[in-house]
């Protein structure tokens, strides 16, 4: 499954916005203040409009007013084409969402999900709904059987601020709807906090990252019992990226806790996590997220540089960029020069504002750039010199 363009209408810093070609893995960079967070964010509120609804999902960011491009009447607007599997085939599906507000209570003014029989001709709609009414066709595995019709099935959901794809997305049946919403449910929009990953925790049982990693000791604990292959792989990566480190444990005290352990081989005794540092508590982190068994097929990732020394930032954007190459798509946004030393043109994405409202540019758009590229200059020391226009390096 992959995102292969979005398209951003009065969100926020977006006036009018169309990302095309998105590649597996795509870095973004900008100034402060250019919209990197909020490129990220849209993903966050489709999940939390899928969890709760728009209501809600708006709220969390202050509400529709303040989600809503400055100076602008609405309605928000929201496109993804992404590829995925329906029916037995690989489709690229059409998402649109809008949103308008009335009388301080918003709603999906027009929620559509569509693709096309095959390369030519106009999508069909396989979800059409307005204002918490519409159809979803019910029999798409008949898509491309031309002499059978397709059936619509009618409903009128609980409020017109819910998604259609939350409720009928439920539903086998709903074959697109279902997929989408599976699809959304297992992004990954990391918000990772160093000091919710180092506690000790009441034992219990995780198989995936949280978002803040405030799970990362459990996880690992069921990696090592259930996944053994994986968990192996992890800790020869820690070996490789973290010099000293020879052994990571997640250990059981008497008083019902989970706390990891790392070994230094330098000393007998491990360290437990309140005492290693940042960079090896957020490598190990990322680790574990990369090798996760079922692998998110969205990961998004804000400057995973913090914390982390310098020279292990060309070896992370190889393990984020060997996640991509096994399936998942990565999204990061970063502001370190050594990160963006690994990538490719096609790799990087530059954010820059324009009277107020941002523009995304591709560097493998960009004939400089990839003239300078291919005579050697890294992408880091040509953001470092401006000729990522209007990104700025700080």
């Amino acid at each position: 499954m992959k995102i292969e363009s979005i398209r951003l209408k009065n969100y926020k810093t977006f006036k009018d916005l169309v990302l095309k070609d998105l590649p597996k893995l795509a870095v973004f960079v900008g100034a402060n203040g250019s919209g990197k967070t909020t490129l990220f964010d849209v993903l966050g509120f489709l999940s939390d409009a899928l969890k709760n609804n728009l209501h809600q999902a708006l709220q969390k960011r202050g509400g529709f007013k303040e989600v809503i491009t400055r100076g602008q009447t609405g309605p928000i607007e929201i496109e993804l084409k992404f590829r995925i599997p329906i029916a037995e085939k690989e489709r690229i599906v059409t998402y649109i969402l809008e949103i308008d507000e009335r009388e301080g209570r918003p709603y999906a003014k027009k929620e559509i999900l569509q693709y096309k029989r095959g390369s030519y001709g106009a999508p069909y709609r396989f979800l059409d709904f307005a204002e918490g009414r519409g159809y979803a066709i019910n029999n798409e595995e008949n898509f491309d059987k031309q002499d059978i019709d397709l059936d619509r099935e009618h409903q009128t959901l609980a409020s017109p601020d819910i998604l259609a794809i939350k409720g009928l997305g439920q539903f086998e049946k709903f074959k697109a709807a279902n997929e989408f919403r599976k699809f959304i449910e297992s992004w990954h929009v990391s918000d990772f906090h160093i000091t919710e990953a180092r506690p000790t925790q009441e034992a219990g049982f995780a198989e995936h990252l949280s978002a803040t990693g405030n799970n990362l000791a459990l996880v690992a604990q069921y990696l090592f019992e259930y996944h053994k292959p994986e968990f192996d792989k992890i800790l020869e990566k820690m070996k490789q990226r973290v010099p000293g480190i020879n052994n990571v444990t997640a250990v059981s005290t008497e008083d019902g806790r989970i706390v990891l352990k790392f070994q230094d081989g330098n000393f007998k005794d491990p360290f437990i996590a309140k005492f290693v540092s940042d960079g090896t508590i957020k490598m190990f982190a990322y680790l574990v997220l990369l090798y996760d068994p079922r692998p998110h097929p969205l990961l998004c990732v804000e400057e995973p540089e913090n914390q982390l020394h310098p020279a292990l930032l060309e070896e992370l954007a190889e393990e984020f960029r060997g996640y991509a190459k096994r399936g998942g798509q990565v999204f990061i946004s970063t502001h370190s020069p050594d990160f963006l030393n690994a990538l490719q043109p096609e790799e990087l994405f530059w954010l820059s504002k324009e009277n107020g409202y941002t523009k995304i540019f591709s560097a493998k758009d960009d004939q400089t750039i990839e003239e300078l590229f291919k005579q050697g200059d890294k992408l880091g020391y040509l953001w470092t010199q401006n000729f990522l226009k209007g990104s700025g390096p700080r």
